[in-house]
């Protein structure tokens, strides 16, 4: 009985703290801190990606990255197992764990690994076409 107890008292704190952690994501701008509070625990510090309990893309050298609206629909909507950063704050309260990035936000990731990694993709996206994409959970907007 003690030891359970003492697994959910840590169990509660690691959400806690996994939360709060979160939300202090959520008042960060620019692309390289997003990059370094989101996405490099999975994409790793340099984009170099991932393989053993999942496979976390590489971001370093992605041929993918040509296309901004690619990017930006990944961080919107999620993909194969990736959470979707793009969902308006009432759905987070049902997705643990996700933190909900700005349009602004999403612009400054999208152009940050566009840009580095040694990737140089042409083309700087901005917060008016990131704005224009569909979004999860919200009706595409015209």
């Amino acid at each position: 009985m003690k030891a359970s107890l003492t697994v959910l008292l840590l169990a509660a704190a690691l959400t806690t703290s996994a939360r709060a952690d979160m939300a202090t994501v959520v008042a960060r701008s620019g692309g390289a801190e997003v990059y370094g509070h989101v996405c490099q625990g999975c994409h790793m510090p340099a984009g170099q990606g991932a393989i053993g309990a999942g496979h976390y893309p590489k971001l370093a050298g992605d041929r993918a990255l040509v296309s901004w609206q690619y990017v930006a629909l990944t961080v919107l909507n999620g993909k194969k197992g990736m959470p979707a950063f793009g969902l308006p704050g009432i759905a987070l309260e049902q997705e643990f764990f996700t933190a909900h990035l700005t349009d602004a936000q999403v612009c400054d990731v999208v152009n940050y690994v566009r840009s580095h990694f040694g990737n140089k993709w042409k083309g700087t996206v901005t917060v008016e076409q990131i704005a224009a994409l569909p979004h999860p959970g919200i009706a595409a907007k015209h």
